[in-house]
Parts: C-alpha cells; sequence; structure tokens
C-alpha cells in the first residue's frame, strides 16, 4: 500500500483562496445559493477575464489556462502578495482542448507544418509556468500529474517546502477541465448518468454514474500565521487502493490519533459522495460507523466530479470555518449555535486514490 503521510509537526496557514467553479465562488463570494444544472455535467461560471489578465495575452491562453491564472491572481491579490515564493500545480488531466487541438493538426497535416503554440500550451506544467511568466516570478515553480492524488501531492510539496524553509509562502492549486471530447470518451465509459438528471438530485437515487465537473481552485499557505488567514491545514494523508471500508476507518482513526484527536473532536466532515451507487458504498458504510452520529455534508453536488475536486472541498472548509459556520446554501447541515472549529475532509476517486485533510480554526 502506498501511503504519504505528512509529519505531525507540519501546521500550515491557509492565507488566501481563488476559485472557479460552477458555482458562483469567484470574487470570495458566500454561497447564497446552488446553482442547479441539467445534464451530467457541470461547467465552470467563468468571470470578466480582462479584469485579471491583459487583453492581448488572453487571446494566446486556452479556457483551462485563462482559469488557472485568474484564480492564482485573485489568491494572492486576497494576501496582498506579488510574487510568492513558489508555484505549485496539480493537475490530473492538464490542459484537455490544448492536448485534442494539438493532436488532431497533428492527423490533419500529417505530422508537418505544425506550430507550437498547441503543444506548448498541452503540457501538464503550462499553468503554473503561465503564472510564474506572467508575474515574472522566477522562484520554485512545479507541477504534479498523479491522477487522483494532484491535488494532495501538490499540496505536500507545498507544505514541505515551507517545513524546510525553503520558501515563506507558497501559491498551492489544482486545476482540471471538461471538454466535449473528454466528456464524451468517458460518458461512453460509463462514468456519467444517462438521461435528464440534476445536480440537487444525484443523491436521491442508487443509479449507476456521477456528473462531470471542472475547477480551478487557489490557496497561498504560509508557514506564520496572520490576522486575516482562513484556518489551519493540520494535515494531509493519502493512501492507494484500501482494501474495503475497516481498512478505510483504520486509517481514518490512524490519521486522527497522529493528530492526537478522537472523531468525536470534529466539528464537520465533507465527503466527496458524487452520486454513484457503487461508489458512494464506502461513503455510505462509514456514515454507519466511524461518521455515525457525526455531522456530515457532500459537496461534488456543487462542482461535479473530476480528480482534483478535493481542492473545491478545502476551498469550502477554509470558508467554513473562517466564517465560522456553513454558507447560507448549504443549510443548517450543524447547529446554528454551534461555531464549526474544525474540519475533516474525506475523498476518494474512483476507489482508487483516497485522501484525508484536516483544517481547524486558527
Amino acid at each position: 500500500m502506498f501511503i504519504v503521510d505528512l509529519l505531525k509537526t507540519i501546521i500550515m496557514y491557509i492565507r488566501a483562496t481563488g476559485n472557479i467553479s460552477p458555482q458562483r465562488t469567484f470574487g470570495h463570494q458566500p454561497l447564497v445559493e446552488v446553482v442547479a444544472y441539467t445534464g451530467n455535467r457541470l461547467a465552470c461560471i467563468e468571470p470578466d477575464y480582462k479584469d485579471f489578465i491583459d487583453p492581448k495575452q488572453i487571446r494566446r491562453m486556452s479556457r483551462i489556462i485563462r482559469m488557472g491564472v485568474a484564480a492564482a491572481i485573485e489568491c494572492l491579490q486576497e494576501a496582498g502578495v506579488k510574487v510568492p515564493d513558489a508555484i505549485v500545480t496539480g493537475t490530473a488531466y492538464g490542459c484537455l482542448e490544448d492536448t485534442n487541438t494539438f493532436l488532431s493538426k497533428m492527423v490533419e497535416f500529417k505530422e508537418e507544418l505544425l506550430t507550437p503554440t498547441a503543444f506548448i500550451q498541452s503540457t501538464h506544467n503550462t499553468i503554473g509556468a503561465q503564472i510564474g511568466l506572467l508575474l515574472q516570478c522566477n522562484n520554485y515553480n512545479n507541477a504534479f500529474v498523479h491522477r487522483g492524488f494532484s491535488f494532495e501531492s501538490a499540496l505536500l510539496d507545498g507544505m514541505m517546502l515551507l517545513k524546510e524553509n525553503d520558501a515563506t509562502n507558497v501559491l498551492v492549486g489544482a486545476i482540471d477541465e471538461i471538454t466535449n471530447t473528454s466528456h464524451t470518451i468517458l460518458n461512453r465509459l460509463g462514468l456519467y448518468k444517462q438521461g435528464s438528471v440534476s445536480n440537487l438530485d444525484i443523491y436521491k437515487t442508487k443509479t449507476k454514474g456521477t456528473i462531470a465537473g471542472e475547477g480551478a481552485a487557489f490557496f497561498l499557505l504560509a508557514a506564520e500565521p496572520s490576522a486575516t488567514d482562513y484556518a489551519k491545514l493540520d494535515g494531509l494523508h493519502t493512501f492507494y487502493k484500501p482494501e474495503g471500508s475497516a481498512a478505510i476507518e483504520k486509517q481514518i482513526s490512524s490519521f486522527l490519533e497522529g493528530q492526537n484527536l478522537s472523531i468525536s473532536d470534529i466539528d464537520l466532515v465533507i465527503t466527496g459522495k458524487n452520486g454513484d451507487a457503487s461508489s458512494d458504498e464506502i461513503y455510505d458504510e462509514l456514515s454507519r460507523t466511524v461518521f455515525s452520529n457525526k455531522e456530515t455534508i457532500n459537496y461534488k453536488y456543487l462542482c461535479g466530479e473530476y480528480p482534483t475536486a478535493a481542492s473545491f472541498a478545502m476551498w469550502l472548509a477554509a470558508a467554513t470555518i473562517k466564517a465560522g459556520k456553513l454558507p447560507p446554501a448549504l443549510g443548517p447541515a450543524v447547529s446554528p449555535d454551534k461555531k464549526i472549529n474544525r474540519i475533516l475532509i474525506y475523498n476518494h476517486h474512483q476507489g482508487i486514490h483516497h485522501s484525508l485533510s484536516l483544517l481547524s480554526a486558527c
């Protein structure tokens, strides 16, 4: 079993965030209402990029690059940081539309007379590199492409940079998109629900498939606290292909014990339940055991399913802890008289890549 368990002594502070998603999350807006979708595909609500990026540069950027750059700039602006000490990104699919364009032109032009732009923008480190170029940041810049662990790997790298005093702040983000081509392929493979479906109803029926999603979420991590921090990132843990719910329960208990905590110390659990009957069996079993009698919410009806969707959950957890309560759109999952100080995020992608994150109030 492959396990990455961050040292107990590493505590990071989430100083700022930026999030472009299928909900109205950009501009640090509270989730007042949930945007409803009909169909098995959720698309990001994009801002006016001219407010963040030179219009001449926008023309050369594909959609996912614009999303990543805008989310990163918004995060840095909130923190009051012009140039971060490091940039770390995670993406499972990279720039899908650019990759499709490049491969299509290879076929069309019989591998001759190809323009370099589509190839340059098809590489998985393009978004982090573009952010670095725009900021004129020559510091550490790395990208992780680890499927369902891509975001967690980027977080781990950023946390270790801070732990080893190689940086005082790190811009960490996750970006993935869904394109017409990728949606068609994954739909044919049976990953998504068929027929008319609403994201608001995906948990009401036990059927096969989930809903496609995408997003770009960035966080500025710092080693030292400030008066404007969202939350502390107390711990991160990943595990690969656990054998049954008992093994998952053991991982959760061990993770919390490593933080000198038990499940009773957690105010809220955020899970990656996505509406797929097979995938959700794990979450349903945990709700009857380790998470029983524990306030729990799901988040993928908001952003859809994609390999780095845990980044949306971290944004939601950080915003909730900063406010001390859930956003209005998510309802009273926790007693309104109880302040939310500690949140556990548990997510898995296709039953293979499992992760746990612990956030708490500063």
